[in-house]
This record gives C-alpha cells, sequence and structure tokens, in this order.
C-alpha cells in the first residue's frame, strides 16, 4: 500500500536503440569514400547519410547512459508543449538519485558509473508511447510523459521509484541499495488554457523533488489538482 502525506511546500518552489559505435561511423564513411571513386554515387550518397544518422544520434545521446542528453530534452520538449492543444496534459518528472555521493565514495566510480547506467534503462520502462527520459546532468534525469493526465503521470513516475528501490542491486555490490526522488510537475492540456513554458515546468519539478528531498527521499512530490496541495508518495 503506498502511503499518502501531505508535506508544506515552505521551501522554492520513441525509446530509440543506443547510440553505434564510433567503428561503425568510420565504416560508412569509408565505404561511402570507396563507393564514390567507383563512381557508384547511389550507394555512397546512402553510406554517407547512414553516417550522418549516427552522428546525428550519438550528439543527442549522453555517452554513459546511452539515454537522451540535455540537447535533446530542450529541443522535445518545446516541441511537446507547443503541440499540447487538446491532449490529457504533459508530464515532467524531475529525478535524482538519493545519497549517490555516498555510493561513489563506498563503492567507487566505476560502481557509480554502472548505477548510472542501470537506473537510465529502469527510468525507461512504463512510458507512454511519446514519452522519453533523458539524461539532466550528474545523477538527475528527466522523464518526460506526454499525453497523459495527473493520475496516470503520478502512476508512472511512483512505478519508477519503486521499480528502482525493489531492483537486486546486490548483484553489482553486496550491501548496495539506490533508491530516487521524484518531483513531478503537471500541466493540463487543454484548448483554452495557455501552453506552459518548459522552463517553468522544469523549475516546477525541480522544487518538488526538494520537498521529496525533504520528506525523506524515496518519494514522488506532485501537486494535487484540485486542492493544490503538495503530496509525497512512497512505501
Amino acid at each position: 500500500m503506498a502511503e499518502v502525506t501531505v508535506v508544506s511546500e515552505e521551501e522554492p518552489a520513441s525509446r530509440a536503440s543506443a547510440g553505434a559505435p564510433p567503428d561503425l561511423l568510420s565504416l560508412h564513411e569509408s565505404i561511402a569514400g570507396l563507393l564514390a571513386t567507383q563512381g557508384d554515387w547511389r550507394r555512397a550518397y546512402q553510406h554517407l547519410q547512414s553516417a550522418l544518422d549516427i552522428a546525428r544520434a550519438g550528439n543527442l545521446r549522453d555517452t554513459l547512459t546511452s539515454s537522451y542528453n540535455r540537447r535533446y530534452l530542450d529541443q522535445r520538449l518545446h516541441g511537446l508543449v507547443t503541440q499540447q492543444g487538446a491532449r490529457p496534459g504533459l508530464g515532467i518528472a524531475l529525478v535524482d538519485l538519493d545519497l549517490f555521493k555516498r555510493v561513489n565514495d563506498t563503492y567507487g566510480h566505476l560502481v557509480g558509473d554502472r548505477v548510472l547506467r542501470e537506473v537510465a534503462v529502469l527510468l525507461q520502462e512504463g512510458l507512454p508511447p511519446e514519452g522519453f527520459c533523458a539524461r539532466y546532468g550528474g545523477e538527475e534525469f528527466v522523464l518526460v510523459l506526454p499525453d497523459v493526465d495527473a493520475a496516470r503521470a503520478v502512476l508512472i513516475a511512483d512505478s519508477a521509484r519503486d521499480r528502482i528501490a525493489r531492483h537486486p542491486w546486490s548483484r553489482f555490490c553486496p550491501g548496495l541499495s539506490v533508491t530516487i526522488s521524484v518531483g513531478l510537475a503537471h500541466e493540463a492540456g487543454t484548448e483554452s488554457a495557455r501552453p506552459a513554458e518548459p522552463e517553468r515546468q522544469l523549475r516546477c519539478a525541480d522544487n518538488l523533488l526538494y520537498v521529496a528531498k525533504r520528506a525523506g527521499r524515496n518519494k514522488v512530490a506532485y501537486r494535487d489538482q484540485e486542492s493544490h496541495r503538495v503530496i509525497t508518495h512512497s512505501e
């Protein structure tokens, strides 16, 4: 059973496959050059296009976790916000690994990197069709949840929290445990409502993340749509 706690807000308020290896990029470029010298311009162009696609994908992926990076997040967010219209809404969840410095200090940075990669995989489960996960920086990630109402956004965020808390981290190192805190900001998509600016919605999620941390970590903090109270979910 999930525990629901009301917390005072006194403080500041297509999943694609991982990027291809760099040598595949060089291989397409080399083949394109060879075909060009033979006058096979059509096939040379195809390989150059493949090389371009790989390079573009690499520029939008985080090198450590293979999740999307901040650049991709910024590009997609602006498009999704302006296209809200009469859709159910847009949820933005800011995720932070709890006490991650302690993981690095206790188990080493190689284990810390492995944890970040595994968390990125777990966060990408159960997202809506156009949803995605992006690494925001350090041990922070952002879940973008388009076309969902507030209740489903909370369910997705809390499922991610629970999934990570229950993951068998001790398989990496005995005694290792990992939890996340989440700040969830949701904007309803109505024809009459002015779409929220993505920066403002991210700031709201950041404020709520702070509330989740203050409430004891391993929680999801969000604003109730009717009462406007800030609520945290936890086990």
